[in-house]
């Protein structure tokens, strides 16, 4: 990773094109000087994906064909994509919430599938059923979408509470549970949720369990001026996105593996897991929260801590790494008390308090 910061940024290889380079017989003659050698090579061949910045800074690249801004949440949707996390997308309608998780999921070399959350939306409609069988007179097991990779569940809170509890053991044991028989997930597979946070007739409030199965709960705004003015330049000759259609994959699974390696091997320092645990410790101790956050949501903070240091190319977590993904981890994971929460204040103030509050370790 040092030597990728100290040299100019790699291409990054397309999964899609067959360009692999064998050393063995590619060798040039000393009669070939080496700058030849290196200018006649074909793109996308080096390096491998093995680094975590390289891998992001491609995801961004393709994601930036289509979206305009949306910088950290395409970061966060890296990270929990190699931490094994899911994601809940609040945003009112219209800035490309489910369009940006599309997009997302074609950069991964993997299965994709799309549900469209509704109020008669059964567990079966989701999970899948047995299916009897006339001729084998046996019951067949015909899979639901949630047996993909990458699943855009778009306004997750339309469905009720029965198909919200059939999504509770897919997210947290990433296996189905059907007639007795435990099917596995793959490793790829990952919930991007999307919900509005304005209309809420026909919705069903998600209970704290579901909430705590989502790694980061993500509050998209409005895009600036100028981001807007972009975004209205990019697609005035192009009213189908077609451009999306050019949106590459960059990672495979197998690479997603080896990053999660790479993640798992970044240091984090005692004082800074005890800064976690100090801000762990404030959101239970504060006036201003009913119920505070989890052993479960600091066990989360650590893991993304070290996968936004990996993503800034560093084998190393700093405090500014924790700051930065503490919002996000913990936003759906606590309640306001009674008296803040009729004052009209956010839950995401109160974290931004806290982590202005809790001393950052020298």
């Amino acid at each position: 990773m040092e030597e990728n910061q100290q040299n100019e940024e790699p291409v990054v290889p397309n999964p899609n094109e067959e360009h692999a380079v064998d050393s063995t017989e590619s060798t040039p003659s000393d009669e070939v000087p080496a700058e030849s050698v290196e200018s006649s090579i074909p793109p996308f061949t080096e390096p491998p994906l093995n680094d975590v910045a390289v891998v992001n800074h491609a995801i961004r690249r393709e994601l930036g064909k289509v979206i305009i801004g949306q910088g950290e949440l395409m970061d966060l949707m890296t990270i929990a994509l190699l931490i094994k996390g899911h994601i809940l997308i609040e945003g009112v309608p219209g800035i490309a919430k489910t369009l940006t998780a599309k997009l997302f999921a074609k950069t991964i070399d993997a299965g994709f599938s799309r549900i469209q959350f509704t109020p008669d939306l059964m567990p079966s409609d989701v999970l899948g059923t047995n299916v009897f069988n006339s001729k084998t007179q046996e019951f067949d097991f015909k899979a639901g979408p949630i047996f993909s990779d990458i699943i855009v569940v778009d306004e997750i809170n339309r469905a009720p509470a029965k198909t919200q509890a059939a999504m509770f053991e897919v997210m947290q044991e990433f296996q189905v549970s059907i007639d007795g028989v435990t099917r596995p997930m793959g490793e790829a597979f990952m919930v991007l949720a999307t919900q509005n946070p304005v209309d809420h007739e026909g919705t069903y409030t998600l209970p704290e369990a579901q909430l705590d199965r989502f790694l980061f709960k993500i509050n998209l705004i409005y895009p600036t001026a100028d981001e807007e003015l972009q975004i209205f330049e990019r697609f005035q000759n192009d009213f189908d996105i077609r451009q999306a259609q050019h949106i590459e994959k960059v990672v495979d699974l197998k690479e997603i593996k080896r990053l999660r390696k790479l993640i798992e091997e970044v240091a984090i320092s005692p004082d800074l897991i005890k800064y976690i645990g100090a801000i762990i410790q404030e959101t239970r101790n504060t006036g201003d929260l009913y119920l505070g956050a989890s052993t479960r949501a600091g066990i989360w903070l650590t893991k993304a801590a070290k996968a936004s240091a990996a993503l800034a190319g560093r084998r190393f977590v700093t405090p500014d790494d924790v700051r930065k993904v503490t919002v996000p981890t913990l936003n759906h994971r606590i309640i306001l008390s009674p008296q803040r929460e009729m004052e009209g204040v956010k839950s995401n103030d109160i974290l931004n308090e806290i982590i202005q509050k809790v001393e950052v370790p020298r």
